[in-house]
């Protein structure tokens, strides 16, 4: 890690090396990235008065807007800030991925939509992606708190981030605060199982120390402030999401609120369509072996790295500084996956969503033509059917459905079929 090369490199080196070759352009890039790392300045002169060389070279990696350094004639394009600064290679998925503006695609798909539609998608779309995010956990919370974290992913992007805000989303992720510390950890963590028979731990991933916390979410909320305009909205929404999710600055709740930083992301930066909020919680949910696949590419590499102990609440104590280690790691596989996502979530799940609505409106109009029928037993019919193939079960017919005729029962299921199903297999469900 450069940081550490630089830690390991006398200062008079550094700065003999400046004076051999003042006007180097890897000299100076060299000069800047030991003072803006270490936070100390060597003792030399500005440099003279040379053409400004970009501190990232934004051919090979994504760059900020950057500002002018006079000192080294550098000009810092650097995407965060010593605290916290991932980096994100070119890579030929990238550059097609953002050639293709899904943006601007997404923005068509919603244009065709008639305004009453597109607000019941949008509201599926949100409820998904809440219980999708719980999903992914392991866990099956009661409807009111998938419900509850809907709204608040319907509410991304309306506020910067900063500590109150974290603090507030993780309240909201918790809900029961009883047997959960809220606020950042105050002791180690990691993410993995416990030996059945010692409780030791067995860490696939050793988050941050929480000694570090305070210092490494400064840097994350102020990459988020500066990724509002100078970054690709997708990438941004990475670095920043699987930043969080490295750090692990929670007790609980680390994970739903690193996939909503994503959503922060993307909303804020108006990647989204007005109103609607991308179900990328439902893509990775769909892509789960290739999500633990990116988590572990960096975690599986960073274990090794940590020296720990456990303790005596089988808990883990990090013994070595590794602060660095979630400020500087490489977002790029992360970055390429989360595109992938949010391409299914437009070029799939959008428009699957809205298929389905008008498909379900098909066949809600063709039973209120046919038979009076309550709101809630048409969900009940329609949910049998759609659990049994598109046939009314003996059980249905039996009980709750007796009253229908068998002529009837042989419409309802016709309908079904001309609403639901393709070729034999089921559309938009």
């Amino acid at each position: 890690m450069l940081k550490r090369l630089f830690l390991a490199v006398k200062e008079g080196e550094i700065a003999e090396l400046v004076r051999q070759k003042p006007t180097g352009i890897y000299t100076r890039r060299i000069w800047f990235l030991y003072e803006w790392l270490l936070g100390q300045q060597l003792k030399l002169p500005a440099a003279d008065k040379v053409s400004y060389v970009d501190a990232v070279d934004t051919d090979i990696q994504f760059g900020g807007a950057g500002q002018n350094s006079a000192r080294h004639r550098v000009r810092n394009n650097l995407p965060g800030t010593p605290e916290f600064c991932p980096l994100v290679f070119r890579t030929t998925t990238l550059n097609e991925f953002i050639t293709q503006d899904l943006k601007e695609r997404a923005r068509a798909v919603v244009s065709e939509l008639p305004k009453d539609l597109l607000a019941r998608t949008a509201a599926l779309l949100l409820l998904k992606d809440s219980k999708s995010s719980y999903v992914i956990e392991g866990e099956r919370p009661p409807q009111d708190r998938i419900q509850r974290w809907g709204r608040a992913i319907g509410e991304a992007g309306r506020a910067p981030l900063d500590v109150q805000e974290f603090l507030r989303l993780q309240g909201i992720v918790i809900g029961d605060e009883r047997f959960v510390r809220l606020g950042f950890r105050q002791e180690g963590g990691f993410v993995g199982e416990h030996d059945r028979d010692t409780q030791r731990p067995i860490p696939d991933h050793i988050s941050a120390r929480h000694e570090d916390i305070a210092s490494l979410m400064a840097g994350l909320i102020a990459f988020d402030h500066a990724a509002e305009s100078e970054i690709d909205p997708v990438i941004a929404a990475a670095v920043l999401a699987f930043g969080f999710v490295y750090i692990h600055p929670f007790e609980d709740g680390n994970g739903r609120l690193h996939r909503y930083l994503m959503h922060h992301v993307l909303a804020r930066r108006g990647f989204n369509p007005t109103g609607v909020h991308f179900p990328v919680s439902s893509a990775i949910l769909d892509r789960i072996t290739e999500y633990k696949s990116v988590l572990e590419s960096y975690s599986g590499r960073l274990l090794p790295c940590i020296q720990w102990e456990a303790t005596p609440e089988n808990n883990v104590n990090v013994l070595n500084d590794t602060a660095d280690f979630y400020r500087f790691f490489d977002a790029t596989p992360h970055a390429e996956f989360l595109y992938e996502c949010v391409r299914q979530t437009i070029e799939q799940d959008l428009p699957n969503e809205t298929n389905f609505l008008r498909n379900f409106d098909t066949f809600r109009a063709g039973i209120e033509n046919m038979i009076d029928m309550p709101e809630r037993m048409l969900n009940n019919l329609f949910g049998s059917l759609r659990q049994n193939e598109g046939k009314l079960s003996k059980r249905a017919r039996e009980n709750e459905f007796a009253q229908l005729t068998a002529d009837e029962v042989g419409k309802i299921e016709e309908l079904y079929r001309s609403s639901f199903l393709e070729d034999g297999r089921e559309a938009a469900l």
